[in-house]
């Protein structure tokens, strides 16, 4: 993978966006449209009574067309800074008045003149309030789609019932009204799709409107602008950037595709900021906070933009389905220049190692700010921007943890595992391979596309794994299902499937060169599969969606289902079974920098004594399934008496371990054994991790909006070692924008303590997460909650300072101790 352009332009083609030769935050000026015009007038268009007017009343408008979207970073959605506008001579935004009739910009006497809108679009208005989009760090207005809201027109004169008026909504390179790009709706008028603008009160001057919105509406950055007509002519309000509307996904419309009923799902899978990811074994499972900042400044338009980029066609950005399947694609990087760069290498010297990262803020205004995809992300970073665009965008959103988590690579859904006639792993063969874990996203929406009985979750998962299509994206893909084995539903069910469900096959190659199937373990693969429990921190067991009971027989039905899909059909006709020793492996709850020891259980389950044949193999393995070498083993024969058990156990000192780490500390025990007397094959994997410490935070202080406050890091180096170019991060939605500190290096077993002030900029309770990474330790993580008041004279701002990622700061430790 590389840093640079890619010649694949992705999945449309045609799209019009290339690789820019500098990305710049800034937009290319947009090009003049005045030389072209036709078709029906304006009125003739939105109005029937006015289709049959005069034609020498002319058109005061032309029709939309061009390229309005033609810029260095994209189209029209999100990637233009308001700030910051090209002319258009549709715009009339580059005149100095309105338009009239005549195209002159002459206001003539008796004319029905916009002279402002108001469209209430303050965090402590109505319309941001209702909408649920009051804690976006933005001025303009954020509404979802199929819930009405409010408006105010100043005219120029009082308005009249026989004065004309429409507002125009338009979004894309080319706005269409058949696409849904160009909405047009006149006031008082029913309009088309569930668009209409009611009046709701005129008073002197001032027209104040109830616009309902359509609840299949394009999602994006629409440009807004308001017409009028009357006796004395035609006028056109310009384009105002303060006047461009953000329009979203709404779970809280029930005629919404996205529609959720349930309010405490929507405040944790939309509205929380914050979230937990779990990592490491079943048996050791660890957590990290993640800082999703959906609402923080910048985001709503990184997230706009990664669908220009993906060049999306804007009359398919209303369909949730469509959305989520891009996203799944763009946020990896792989075929189309998406946000994140994939790295399992171990080497991350020219990027950022994917366990420092904290939230996705940082993450994806980088990726805004230069156009360049971002290194280094692994399953959990991708899955947690994932959620971040997901949420900004409206969708309900979680983030989910797979332990055991399979990736089949021959579609044949099982994990299979081939070995010599000794029982030694043939390598150049086992193309398969069981994760420690693995993070996806659920996201909720109704399936159209499908049968009925596939709405709810859906899973999307953007780590480049597999390619679906011929491109790196995974999903939308109903969790019922993936839960019933119907591996023919779209999209991309046999690969999910795989990873939750099947079975882990073991084959040992016969004398005659043919394999036979001398193990089947049932139970390895997605063991658990867990996400953040609503409106707390604690873990919410979600394996009973994604899969019957193990061994129940509707288990068992779904696994061979699915499996007469795949490419090996008559896997399980070729099983063999006799087995009265069980085997059991255990591994005490071992610390980073301490030995540690693992053990092996056998019983004897049989009436007659049994004598095993006992070979352990430890390594090192990355959280993927890939091993190092074999570091340490061990050879043992036990001898069972019927109904005995007996223990084998392996000690591993630190010194032997400590030259082989690799990321998160996880070790692989590999263990097979022979039984003599029956011919039963043993074999199991197991996989354990080190545990790293966690930082302490403490707030020094009271935390009030505006107001600078302190925090306190403390962290002990648990090894005998030092850590060097030792970097902290600190980030926390309405607390800190994402910050990067760099302290040099930490002795072995040395204490150190860091201050940091921060100003938070929204009230309530906040989470302030940090992260410590260095060469020699990394997963070292720690978090806070910030009950944050609001400031004295009320309300909350916001504001870019606070926390530049981009250059790390040096920062002095205030104390040293030693262990």
């Amino acid at each position: 993978m590389t840093d640079g352009p890619r010649s694949d332009v992705g999945r449309w083609g045609g799209n019009p966006w290339q690789p820019p030769h500098t990305p710049s935050p800034e937009p290319e000026p947009e090009p003049d449209r005045g030389s072209r015009r036709g078709g029906r007038s304006f009125w003739a268009r939105c109005c029937a009574c006015c289709s049959c007017r005069n034609e020498t009343d002319g058109d005061w408008g032309p029709e939309p067309h061009g390229d309005r979207g033609s810029r260095g970073r994209g189209s029209s959605s999100g990637s233009r800074r308001p700030d910051s506008r090209g002319s258009d001579s549709r715009q009339p935004g580059s005149r100095t008045g309105g338009v009239n009739a005549a195209g002159d910009g002459t206001i003539r006497e008796g004319m029905l003149v916009v002279t402002g809108v108001d469209l209430l679009s303050a965090r402590s208005d109505q319309n941001r309030r209702e909408h649920h989009t009051d804690e976006f760090e933005y001025d303009e207005l954020i509404i979802r789609r199929g819930q009405p809201f409010h408006m105010v027109l100043h005219f120029s004169r009082p308005y009249e019932s026989s004065d004309r008026v429409a507002l125009e909504l338009l979004i894309g390179n080319n706005p269409e009204v058949g696409k849904g790009t160009h909405v047009i709706i006149p006031v008082g008028k029913g309009g088309s799709g569930g668009w209409k603008a009611q009046v709701t009160k005129a008073s002197g001057q001032n027209l104040n409107l109830r616009v309902h919105t359509s609840p299949s509406a394009i999602i994006g950055k629409f440009q807004f602008t308001v017409r009028t007509r009357c006796e004395a002519g035609e006028f056109q309000l310009p384009f105002d950037p303060h006047n461009e509307i953000y329009i979203l996904f709404n779970p809280w419309c029930p005629e919404d595709f996205v529609y959720v009923d349930h309010e405490d799902w929507r405040q944790e899978y939309v509205l929380n900021e914050s979230g937990r990811i779990y990592y490491g074994t079943e048996a050791q499972i660890g957590e990290r906070t993640w800082n999703y900042g959906q609402f923080d400044h910048g985001v709503l338009d990184a997230c706009l933009y990664i669908l220009d980029r993906r060049g999306m066609p804007y009359g398919g950005r209303g369909d949730p389905v469509s959305v989520s399947r891009v996203i799944s694609a763009m946020v990896n990087s792989l075929d189309d220049n998406g946000v994140l760069i994939g790295n399992w290498s171990g080497d991350y010297s020219r990027g950022t190692n994917p366990s420092a990262w904290v939230g996705s803020v940082e993450i994806l205004l980088s990726y805004l700010r230069t156009g360049y995809s971002v290194p280094y992300g692994q399953c959990w970073v991708f899955a947690g921007v994932t959620t971040t665009v997901l949420r900004c965008l409206g969708l309900a959103t979680r983030t989910v943890t797979n332990f055991n988590s399979a990736h089949d690579t021959d579609t044949s859904l099982t994990m299979d595992i081939y070995f010599d006639e000794n029982m030694k792993p043939l390598e150049h063969l086992n193309h398969d391979s069981v994760w420690n874990f693995h993070v996806w996203n659920d996201c909720w929406m109704k399936r159209p596309d499908l049968p009925s009985g596939f709405n709810g979750w859906q899973v999307v998962d953007a780590t480049p794994q597999e390619t679906s299509s011929g491109i790196f994206c995974c999903g939308p893909c109903s969790v019922e299902s993936i839960k019933n084995g119907l591996v023919y539903m779209k999209y991309d069910t046999p690969f999910i499937f795989a990873e939750v469900n099947s079975d882990k096959v073991y084959w040992q190659r016969q004398d005659d060169g043919s394999f036979k199937i001398v193990y089947v373990e049932e139970k390895a693969i997605g063991t658990l599969i867990i996400t953040k429990a609503i409106g707390s921190n604690m873990r919410d067991d979600v394996t009973h969606i994604y899969k019957h009971p193990e061994g129940s027989e509707a288990e068992r039905k779904a696994v061979e289902t699915a499996a007469a899909h795949g490419s090996k059909p008559n896997v399980y006709s070729s099983r063999d079974s006799a087995e009265d020793v069980a085997m059991q492996v255990e591994a005490q709850d071992a610390v980073m920098g301490q030995d540690l020891a693992v053990c092996v259980v056998l019983s004897n389950r049989g009436g007659s004594p049994r004598t095993v044949k006992l070979h352990l193999y430890l390594s090192v393995t990355f959280y993927t399934g890939v091993t190092g070498p074999v570091f340490k083993e061990s050879k043992k024969e036990v001898v069972l008496a019927p109904g005995a058990t007996d223990r084998v156990s392996m000690p591993v000192a630190y010194k032997e371990y400590r030259p082989h780490l690799v990321d998160q500390g996880s070790m692989l025990l590999n263990v097979s054994g022979h039984v003599k007397e029956s011919g039963q094959v043993l074999a199991k994997q197991h996989t354990f991790r080190l545990r790293t410490p966690d930082l302490s935070l403490t707030l020094l202080g009271a935390a009030v909006v505006g107001q600078e406050c302190e925090v306190q890091i403390v962290f002990k180096n648990p090894l005998p070692v030092t850590l060097t170019n030792v970097v902290f991060r600190l980030e926390g939605s309405g607390l800190q924008r994402p910050k990067i500190l760099n302290v040099g290096d930490i002795g072995g077993n040395e204490t150190v303590t860091l201050h940091q002030k921060f100003v938070p900029v929204r009230p309530g309770p906040r989470q302030l997460i940090a992260s410590l990474d260095s060469p020699q330790l990394s997963q070292v993580h720690g978090v806070i909650q910030v009950d944050v008041a609001p400031a004295p004279g009320g309300g909350g701002f916001f504001s870019d300072a606070g926390g530049d990622s981009h250059s790390g700061e040096t920062i002095p430790m205030a104390s040293r101790g030693g262990a």
